[in-house]
Parts: structure tokens; C-alpha cells; sequence
């Protein structure tokens, strides 16, 4: 049988769920989580507002898009073509490390799912109804994608950036109507643009920015070239020389079709708590549980070792002095000082404190992290907290939180993430109260929604 006529390949039945995937098919709760995790990507984005890096690709999209068009810039209020509001949007969704992530996959499928729906269905005209079911279809694919390329590929690429195209991409087909053949043909196209590599973190570079731009842009690009008939590779998950092939050692096929239409992917994921990368906030929470269980306060520590999994180590690793404020978010020994210091490692401590604030840079470092055998084998589907604190009086201390906040098991209430929006509304003065409460009420009843248009008012 050719492989044009092969539809038992992994990829093309992963497209065959999507094509048929209709929004009564999807439990209520989930399609409720999918309007949770929306309004945490779109305060979020609102949040990027006046970021150097944000700025740059503002500058870009200016001097190489249309002035106007269909699609709205969030942090600008300005109206550009669908695949720049995406780029935008992406890059402001991801900036100020508050969007979600699925801790198996290690991906962050807000920020490249939601700019690349929202711009297409400006363009196109969709309801709210629309833009859920293609997210959901969107979540549902990358978060199984990025299990299939498992731990290897993460060690050396930003999962967010090479598997976020694809899922932008399966979102913007299923939006556009596209039939399995046509979605598979899109995540061919996405999947040989797929990048994003983590060597940025040891230069403070912006790169983080640029892989979810271009994921949410490529991704949108590639769903419109296969509506038009273009074509891409259809096993460039899986082929001989597909992703898998060049960027993974331990891919499992399997993953991809694991639960199609019985396990819902989209609703195991999580909230951020701290602003910080996801690696650090188990090790944060269990710091936190210890220093308020034994009373002690930052100048009585003597040294903390972190518990941790591979993972953070390979991605926390080459941060050793932070240089900016956003290289600080991957630093373990910042969050932790921030935490320790000032109780809690928010959007504000960061920027107050996490590289002006001496008794921060002390509490740095005496934080080291530990490679921890069984921590390490419950990641990715678990991420476990533990930590070992040494007093200045020569007690040992240690706590363990086996579900930081923001995981399914113990995730935020719609009061905490209106909260969380109000708040990322609120930094750098990105919308007004007023704004964002009505943001927060029109996500509420998204599916009830006519378009999904003007988010916030022009700019004048």
C-alpha cells in the first residue's frame, strides 16, 4: 500500500481524531478548563506590554507587515495581518513566565496555541464556540506530540518552540475546517520549521521570545498553506527522517494516538503560581512549607540542596549569575531567595528584587541543586518538590510537596485565576481593571460568543 493511501501511521490517525472532533464530543469540564487556561494566556499576553524583546518584534512586524488588518495586536491595540498578531502575540504570551504549561509533555500550549487561533479566527470570522473547539484540538495534539518526543529532546530543544509549531498548526487546521488529510499535510509544513534551542539561557539572549512567536506564526502559516493545497512531509513525526529521527533518542509512537477521545490532555494542565520557569516552583513550594512549618526566616538558613529531576538541572544549570530579570526566572537560587526574602516570587518581586536586593543575591548562593533518583523517574508526569535546609543554629530541616500549586490536583480556583488576570492586567499597565474585568466575563461564556473581536479598545 502507498503511503498516500496509508492511513495507520500514528500521525494520520492522531489527524483523523482531530477532523471528526466535534465540540459535543468534549466533556463540559474540559471545555470549561479550556476557558480557565484562555484567560490565563490572554492576562498573560496583556502582560508582555513594553518588554525589550516584545518591542523588538513590534519593530519588525511594523516595518515588514500591512499597518492594518483583521487581526489585533494585544499589547499595542493595533490591527495587523493574522500571521503578525500571532508572532506578537506569541512572543507577549511568554515573556513574563505566567502561562500555563502540561508537565508531561514539557510544552506551554497557551502561548503558541491561543495567539495562532485568535488571529486566524479574527480573520476568518469565527465564534467562540470555534476558536474552543480548535484550541482544544490544538492542546490535544501538541501535548501528545511532545510526549512522543520525550526526555532526550527537551534536553537540547525548547519543546515549546519546535512542538508548539505543530500544535499551533493542528489548531489552525481544525479551525479552518481542514479534513485529516489537510491537517496532516499542515503539520508536515510545521513540523520542518520546528525550532527553538535552550543554548539562549547562558547568554540572557531573547531567543525564548522568538520560539513562540514563530511556533504561533509558522504554525498559522502552515494550517493556510495546506487549506491552499500546499504539501508537507506526512510522517514528520515518526518517518526515517522526521523529527524524531534528528531531534530525539527515546521518541515513543505510541504517545500520539495515547487516549485519543477518552483522555483529555488539555485538562491536565497547569497554572503558574510563581513567575518563574515551571523547574523552579516544586523546589520554591517546598521551601516555602519548611520555612513556614519551622518558623525560620532567610538569614537562618545556612544552605538549601534542592531535590530535583534531570530536566531542571539541564535547563537551570547554566544559570549561575543571572544577568536580567528574565534570565533571574531561571535561576533556581533567585526564585528561591525571592521566596525566602520576601515570601513569594511574583511578577512584582522580580522586578523589585530579584536583581537589586543583596540579601536575594545571598540567599542565591547557598542554593545548589542534586540530582534526585526517584524524583527524576517520576518526571515529567510528576514533578516533586523536596528540599534539605541546613540552619545557622546546625539543624537540618526538608520538606517535600509531591503537587506544587497550580498542578490539576491542586490548581487555581476561578476566583485566584481572575485574581492572577486582574494582576497581569495591572503590570506595566497593559489594561485597565475595568478592561480586564470585561475580559474576564466575555471568557466566561466564550462559547456563547459571536466572534472573538476586539479585546481590548483600539488604539488611539
Amino acid at each position: 500500500m502507498s503511503q498516500a493511501a496509508d492511513t495507520t501511521y500514528p500521525t494520520r490517525q492522531l489527524c483523523e481524531f482531530l477532523a471528526n472532533l466535534k465540540l459535543a464530543d468534549v466533556p463540559a469540564p474540559v471545555i470549561e478548563r479550556t476557558k480557565d487556561l484562555f484567560l490565563d494566556w490572554i492576562a498573560s499576553a496583556i502582560a508582555g506590554k513594553d518588554a525589550p524583546a516584545v518591542r523588538k518584534l513590534q519593530e519588525f512586524a511594523a516595518a515588514m507587515g500591512p499597518s492594518d488588518g483583521a487581526a489585533e495586536v494585544l499589547v499595542d491595540r493595533r490591527r495587523t495581518s493574522p500571521y503578525f498578531a500571532a508572532l506578537i502575540n506569541g512572543a507577549s504570551s511568554h515573556v513574563v513566565e505566567q502561562d500555563d504549561v502540561h508537565n508531561g509533555s514539557v510544552l506551554h500550549p497557551a502561548a503558541v496555541v491561543f495567539p495562532a487561533v485568535v488571529a486566524a479566527a479574527q480573520a476568518e470570522g469565527k465564534t467562540g464556540a470555534e476558536v474552543l473547539l480548535a484550541s482544544i484540538a490544538g492542546y490535544e495534539a501538541g501535548i501528545r506530540i511532545g510526549e512522543f518526543m520525550g526526555r532526550s529532546h527537551y534536553r537540547v530543544f525548547h519543546t515549546t518552540g519546535t512542538v508548539g509549531t505543530l500544535a499551533a498548526a493542528a489548531a489552525v487546521a481544525k479551525l479552518f475546517g481542514l479534513d485529516a488529510e489537510g491537517i496532516n499535510q499542515a503539520l508536515g509544513s510545521a513540523g520542518t520549521q520546528a525550532a527553538g534551542l535552550w543554548e539562549f539561557l547562558r547568554d540572557a539572549a531573547d531567543s525564548k521570545q522568538l520560539h513562540t512567536a514563530k511556533a504561533a506564526a509558522d504554525g498559522l502559516q502552515s494550517a493556510w498553506l495546506a487549506r491552499a493545497g500546499f504539501t508537507g512531509a506526512k510522517q514528520i513525526l515518526e518517518g526515517a527522517q522526521g523529527m524524531a529521527a534528528g531531534m530525539s533518542s527515546d521518541a515513543n509512537p505510541a504517545c500520539l494516538t495515547d487516549g485519543l477521545g477518552t483522555r483529555w490532555a488539555t485538562a491536565e494542565t497547569s497554572f503558574k503560581f510563581f513567575a518563574s520557569c515551571r523547574h523552579t516552583h516544586p523546589a520554591a513550594d517546598a521551601l516555602k512549607a519548611l520555612m513556614q512549618r519551622e518558623g525560620v526566616a532567610a538569614d537562618q538558613i545556612a544552605s538549601v540542596t534542592t531535590h530535583v529531576h534531570q530536566g531542571a538541572i539541564d535547563v537551570l544549570g547554566p544559570v549561575v549569575n543571572p544577568a536580567t530579570i528574565h534570565q533571574a526566572k531561571f535561576s533556581m537560587g533567585t526564585v528561591l531567595g525571592l521566596v525566602a526574602v520576601h515570601g513569594h516570587a511574583g511578577l512584582g518581586e522580580f522586578e523589585q528584587h530579584a536583581l537589586q536586593d543583596p540579601a536575594v543575591a545571598a540567599f542565591r548562593g547557598k542554593v545548589d541543586m542534586e540530582l534526585d533518583a526517584e524524583i527524576n523517574a517520576a518526571y515529567p508526569r510528576q514533578w516533586i518538590g523536596r528540599v534539605t535546609a541546613k540552619t545557622t543554629d546546625g539543624r537540618t530541616l526538608a520538606a517535600r510537596v509531591d503537587v506544587p500549586k497550580g498542578d490539576p490536583d491542586n490548581t487555581l480556583s476561578r476566583p485566584e485565576l481572575e485574581a492572577k488576570a486582574l494582576q497581569l492586567g495591572a503590570f506595566r499597565q497593559g489594561a485597565s481593571e475595568a478592561e480586564m474585568r470585561a475580559i474576564i466575563q466575555r471568557v466566561w461564556t466564550l462559547e456563547q460568543a459571536p466572534n472573538v473581536n476586539d479585546w481590548l479598545p483600539a488604539a488611539r
